[in-house]
């Protein structure tokens, strides 16, 4: 009995990336961590994580026993669910920005094509009724023209054709992503009634005012580029492997088996203890601390230094005894997002990688060229087919 976890501190980058001057010339002075130490001091306790490799990477102090190293994003940008798809094995494509007010005359053709029924249900606006039951419109709550949301009443629309419209949208839409979800307990009048114009030619369905939330909601992302049956998650489903999802990666990694989209950290990190220890076949634990995220959108200095504190203590003191001799361990971010770079938006920063377990060797893995490889080292410790990106690290960390 074998089990892998991958904690995810969510946008605990450790500096501006070399490229950034081609994405956001402003954040070239962007590091998460070091500006939250600068800011906090003494304050800021992780000593776990300082000694297992983040002060040989930031600080050039002495290596740690364990093995470590970093990462550079391949994914254009710096975003939290392309960063997850490319941990899990995918290397998402280039997007493009895009508004249905300049795709919705295709759309509708590609729509009818593919046997639904379409209509325009509000005049002088580009947002698609589909079937009475789900509206194609631009996503409000993301960066202006990143996404195309899918919102479907599941009382006319179930949640599984609500994924093949989804589908049919992604396939014909360079954006970053394209977002299908709904929920039983709103109706899809009300949602018409929620539909706005946030900024000029942005229409879109306000979502939280439509009530889709809650229970019953459900939701499936699809990203641009990406090979879902080829990342780690989905390759392990299809070989009998259980992986727990838990965290925001229930949200943002596809999968089948256990999820559990817990958003405050405490109550994350004691429901993984729990589920951890009662384990007791093979499996693999994909965990997202969200609130560091938040923090960082928030620009919220103390607040992010207390959530560190927090998993860095549970780290040590409460998730390392549980593992066994065989156990393997990484902890890593998905980008960057300076609470003191000042504005609050995701910084694109090279990311840590530490691994730690019993049989682990002292290793530098060096820079990595893709955050792809960790779900290809996952494949790699299953021993389970590849990713379709990414070379396994697990060579270099463990004697087999």
């Amino acid at each position: 009995m074998a089990k892998m976890t991958l904690l995810v501190i969510d946008s605990f980058g450790i500096g501006a990336m070399d490229d950034c001057v081609d994405y956001q010339p402003s954040d070239c002075t962007a590091n998460t961590y070091k500006h939250i130490r600068d800011v906090k001091k003494d304050d800021l306790q992780i000593p776990f994580m300082y000694q297992s490799g983040l002060g040989a990477l930031v600080d050039n102090q002495v290596p740690p026993p364990n093995a470590y190293g970093r990462s550079k994003l391949a994914h254009h940008g710096a975003d939290t669910y392309l960063g997850h798809q490319e941990i899990a094995g995918s290397c998402p494509k280039k997007s493009h920005k895009r508004l249905m007010k300049d795709i919705h005359l295709t759309m509708k053709v590609v729509l009818e094509n593919a046997g639904y029924r379409v209509t325009y249900p509000i005049a002088d606006c580009p947002i698609l009724l589909v079937n009475d039951a789900a509206v194609v419109a631009d996503n409000l709550e993301s960066a202006y023209g990143n996404i195309i949301n899918v919102t479907a009443d599941f009382k006319k629309m179930p949640f599984s054709e609500v994924k093949k419209l989804g589908r049919v949208v992604r396939e014909n839409v360079d954006t970053t992503r394209v977002i299908a979800f709904g929920g039983p307990y709103t109706s899809i009048e009300h949602i018409l009634s929620c539909v706005e114009e946030k900024h000029k030619g942005q229409w879109g369905v306000n979502t939280p005012k439509a009530k889709v939330y809650g229970e019953g909601y459900n939701v499936y992302h699809m990203g641009y580029g990406v090979e879902i049956d080829q990342q780690f998650p989905m390759i392990a489903a299809h070989h009998g492997l259980k992986v727990h999802r838990l965290g925001k990666t229930a949200d943002v990694l596809h999968g089948e088996g256990p999820s559990d989209p817990i958003v405050n950290t405490t109550d994350l990190l004691h429901t993984v203890s729990h589920v951890y220890e009662q384990e007791e076949a093979d499996a693999a634990f994909l965990i997202n601390v969200q609130e560091t995220d938040l923090a960082g959108h928030a620009e919220d200095v103390n607040w992010y230094c207390q959530l560190l504190n927090e998993t860095d203590k549970w780290l040590s003191d409460s998730f390392l005894p549980l593992m066994a001799d065989d156990d393997l361990l990484i902890v890593m971010a998905d980008h960057g997002n300076d609470p003191t770079i000042g504005h609050a938006n995701h910084t694109r920063e090279y990311v840590p990688i530490l691994i730690l377990g019993k049989k682990v060797k002292q290793a530098n893995i060096g820079l990595r060229d893709t955050m792809a490889d960790v779900g290809a080292t996952f494949c790699d410790f299953f021993q389970l087919p590849s990713t379709a990106e990414g070379k396994s690290f697990l060579s270099e960390i463990i004697d087999r």
